[in-house]
């Protein structure tokens, strides 16, 4: 618990330090790249090329300093984290590197503003946060009995590759010795990695199927690269053939069906269907009785992924209902069809009960738009749940 000398310092120079955090935040990494070149594996390079991941750390650091005393708020976040930083199988150890260059970042930064008292106070707060992370992860690895060494890390070979859309393939991905692949609950995801011009880089992707079977998938779709190096894993991934290999790390993550749940409303977009066909099929699986709608957009019926998926999770669920907008489309055929963009009104979600658990999976700003109509409608924050990737995934949707 933070100190409250130290609490009254960090709630003083909040403002401060978030009036320069994009400073320093890019200080911390430049400084920490040249004397640990190793963690640009880590890292995602394309986050740093654009400045996302600068202001990601930077908005973590503020939320965590501005609401220590509210763990309410702080929960998801740091869940959240945890499970990312599990999938990379961040070390403990790495958290004393991150912490040297993130206050010395904040020194040279601000100076003789800096006083010896407010680097105290930070370095109080950031250890509080990376000991509570700490503690989360090491707990997540346990879990899944992770080995932070060489074998964290595992090779897959590419058994099948199914193109589902002209943007969007997925890779049936198995152990080249036929090992049995680790667990994962419905709606997690796996870190992926390859190299470029000897730099590893790595990436989320949900696992696209249930948990019984001898493969794992994944559903990419080939981002649109421009002059940083964005889109650029996606783009080597829809270049690789059958029998190719890829570095896969262990599942993780928190968007997951809550056990009180009477009823799932599963809410996405885009290539955001990729958890929540993992979640009907693993229902479907189990001959769930409990209420479900599986409500997706996507810009044309033509770049809906997984279709096959959804229909025939349809011949096994007792009360199911799914329902497409698609924003161009000169053939709507059913009363389920709509065109142009989501708009929840008309799916007339009224009848499903009150421990419903909304689940919604796509870009940001649809996320925002999903999730205020639904606490418009009196749905308790508790009950809706998201999926972020990218540095996004630190800020949340607040």
């Amino acid at each position: 618990m933070i100190t409250a000398e130290s609490l009254a310092i960090v709630q003083a120079t909040v403002g401060l330090v978030r009036e320069h955090g994009t400073e320093i935040t890019s200080t911390f990494y430049r400084s920490m790249f040249v004397t640990h070149p190793e963690l640009k594996n880590l890292f995602n390079m394309s986050n740093q090329a654009t400045g996302g991941q600068q202001q990601a750390l930077a908005s973590a650091v503020y939320a965590y300093a501005a609401n220590i005393n509210n763990p309410a708020v702080l929960e998801p976040v740091l869940s959240r984290i945890a499970h990312k930083h599990a999938s990379l199988g961040i070390k403990p150890a790495q958290y004393t590197i991150v912490g040297k260059h993130l206050l010395g970042a904040v020194k040279t930064v601000l100076g003789d503003l800096a006083t010896a008292e407010i680097l105290a106070a930070w370095d109080e707060v950031y250890w509080l946060l990376a000991c509570d992370l700490v503690a989360r992860e090491a707990t997540l690895y346990a879990q899944q009995s992770a080995r932070l060494d060489k074998q964290y890390w595992r090779t897959l070979r590419i058994e099948r590759i199914v193109q589902e859309t002209p943007d969007i393939r997925s890779l049936y991905l198995v152990d080249p010795d036929g090992a049995k692949l680790p667990a994962f609950v419905a709606g997690q995801y796996v870190s992926i990695a390859l190299e470029n011009d000897g730099l590893q880089q790595i990436r989320q992707y949900s696992l696209s199927d249930h948990n019984s079977q001898t493969y794992w998938r994944i559903t990419v779709k080939r981002e649109a690269q421009t002059d940083c190096p964005d889109g650029f894993l996606s783009n080597l991934l829809h270049q690789l053939t059958v029998g190719d290999t890829l570095k896969a790390g262990i599942p993780y993550g928190d968007f997951v069906v809550q056990a009180d749940n009477e009823a799932v409303a599963l809410i996405s977009a885009g290539v955001g269907i990729t958890p929540m066909v993992s979640i009907l099929n693993t229902l479907a699986k189990q001959n769930a009785a409990l209420p479900i709608r599986f409500i997706h957009a996507a810009r044309h019926s033509t770049q809906v992924a997984l279709q096959t998926d959804v229909a025939t999770a349809a011949q096994s669920l007792s009360d199911y209902r799914s329902v497409f907008f698609y924003e161009t489309h000169d053939n709507v055929t059913t009363a389920d069809e709509f065109v142009g963009r989501m708009n929840l009104e008309q799916v007339a979600l009224t009848d499903l009960p009150e421990k419903t658990g909304y689940y919604l999976c796509g870009p940001l700003a649809f996320m925002r738009v999903q999730r205020e109509w639904l606490q418009a409608q009196g749905v308790p924050a508790e009950r809706i749940h998201y999926e972020v990737f990218g540095p996004d995934m630190f800020t949340g949707l607040q």
